[in-house]
């Protein structure tokens, strides 16, 4: 990825953050190359504040980072289309983004997969998913492995009621698994999408 940070005199190029599953833009910042280094190294949004003369990565103060998922440059190398995950609300003002729009996805699997997230970032003691991520990748991986062998159990039999459960079961803890790995499902379509062209 080619990146004309000399365009502008001060070595910024402008970001425009886009949420990875719902599409709506969030917020703009601005980079140089060491805020997208960092960003790339560390999969959470950094930008070159020009108020704070420094590097700021998005949610360092708040907990509501911006998640990365994808980096795209434009026909001229000088602006980039970020996807990201937002963990909580994006503006500094508590809105979704910073035009004051609502980010809601329609997906329930969107809306699953943003449930998880923040019972990893906000545990409470009541919060199953949260005592699985307290656990640690080892159970999470193990429960995943448990369920599918519950989804193998069921399919032979013919009870659909117990067979479609077993199988939800089965699908929210590998969400869980894909999320303590640092990815979502649409990562995992991405690989199946690539593979059907």
């Amino acid at each position: 990825m080619k990146i004309d940070f000399e365009k502008s005199p001060d070595g910024l190029v402008p970001a425009i953050i886009q949420d990875a599953a719902t599409l709506k833009v969030l917020m703009l910042g601005y980079m140089n190359q060491e805020a997208v280094n960092k960003t790339l190294q560390e999969k959470k949004v950094t930008f070159y504040s020009r108020s704070k003369q420094r590097l700021w990565t998005k949610g360092e103060e708040s907990g509501n980072f911006l998640l990365l998922q994808d980096v795209k440059v434009d026909c001229d190398n000088d602006t980039l289309l970020i996807k990201a995950n937002p963990v909580g609300p994006v503006c500094h003002t508590g809105a979704d983004t910073c035009w004051d729009e609502v980010n809601v996805s329609n997906d329930f699997l969107s809306k699953l997969e943003s449930v998880i997230t923040d019972r990893k970032n906000n545990p409470t003691e009541k919060s199953y998913t949260a005592s699985l991520f307290a656990k640690g990748i080892n159970k999470i991986a193990q429960k995943v492995g448990e369920e599918a062998v519950e989804v193998v159990i069921e399919a032979k039999d013919n009870n659909e009621t117990l067979f479609l459960n077993e199988a939800a079961d089965l699908l929210f803890h590998y969400l869980i698994l894909l999320n303590v790995k640092g990815h979502q499902l649409s990562d995992v379509l991405n690989v199946l999408k690539e593979r059907h062209k």
